[in-house]
């Protein structure tokens, strides 16, 4: 008997079955993006723009009030504050028979109900006309492949990528701190980004 197959998943919850602890960070990463909250910064970094004004999911949340100085999705998946958070993430799968014991790594019911999932809601071949709910949900069961697809400029800035050419060092400028500022007279950022890799873009 699947125990969680009524169980409405979070897109990090969802990534977390898919991908483990850093593809649920990603999700959140992604989010705070999607609502205009980070921009990436030297080195991978991420920076907080503008805190939303909405109320964050819990776990999306926790991610925002770790970046009160900018670091990299790698820092972020091993701040203790995150860590208790993936925790607390974990308690609900588990009780829905969705996580194995001791380790609570996905078991096979969580691996049915990811591959369920993706055939549903295959891999988009492009982000035009996707609403920022499909474009998490995207990223959840994709990984990598939907990043590719649907933010390239931002998932390989903000060190999201493997591969070559991923890698944000190719970019190294000094670090410095603080939250990144509009160019005066633009409306841009600091960084020239794409249409969809630009917050307010989805991307």
């Amino acid at each position: 008997m699947d125990t969680g197959s009524h169980f409405a998943l979070e897109p990090h919850e969802t990534a977390l079955l898919a991908g483990g602890p850093r593809a649920a960070v990603t999700v959140a990463v992604v989010d705070l993006r999607l609502r205009g909250a980070v921009e990436t910064g030297p080195g991978g970094t991420l920076c907080v723009l503008e805190p939303p004004e909405e109320e964050l999911p819990p776990f999306t949340g926790t991610v925002l009030d770790c970046l009160d100085e900018p670091l990299t999705v790698r820092e972020l998946v091993r701040h203790p504050d995150v860590r208790l958070a993936l925790a607390l993430t974990r308690i609900p799968l588990a009780d829905a028979g969705l996580l194995g014991y001791p380790r609570l790594g996905a078991n096979r019911a969580a691996r049915r109900r990811v591959e369920f999932l993706r055939e549903r809601h295959p891999l988009p071949r492009g982000g035009h006309g996707l609403g920022d709910e499909d474009t998490l949900l995207a990223v959840a069961l994709h990984g990598e492949a939907a990043l590719r697809v649907l933010l390239p400029r931002f998932a390989r800035r903000a060190g999201l990528l493997s591969g070559p050419g991923a890698d944000p060092e190719d970019e190294v400028r000094p670090r410095r701190r603080g939250r990144f500022a509009r160019r005066a007279g633009t409306g841009g950022y600091e960084d020239a980004a794409g249409p969809r890799d630009r917050p307010g873009g989805r991307g």
